[in-house]
Parts: C-alpha cells; sequence; structure tokens
C-alpha cells in the first residue's frame, strides 16, 4: 500500500468515532485497509 493511499485512509477512518488516531497508527497496512473496506466502502448489499 502506498503511502498517500494508506495517509487516506488513516483519515477517514479516524473521522469514524469509533477509530482514535493513536489506534489507526498503529494497525498495519493490511488492518488499514481491512477496516477501510469494511466501515468505508460500498458493498453490493449497500446497492441494494
Amino acid at each position: 500500500m502506498s503511502q498517500a493511499l494508506r495517509t487516506n485512509f488513516e483519515e477517514e477512518l479516524c473521522d469514524l468515532a469509533s477509530f482514535q488516531q493513536d489506534q489507526v497508527k498503529k494497525m498495519t497496512d493490511e488492518e488499514v485497509g481491512y477496516y477501510h473496506w469494511l466501515y468505508l466502502e460500498e458493498s453490493v448489499h449497500d446497492l441494494m
């Protein structure tokens, strides 16, 4: 994951009430990508 992409994902996750910036900074790239996908990306079910 590029640094720019990770920074963008981190900022979006920090905007959620359930994540604090220090938590997100400690996550691996895979964790950041997973939580971004889980909470912020549209899924097929969202579109139905």
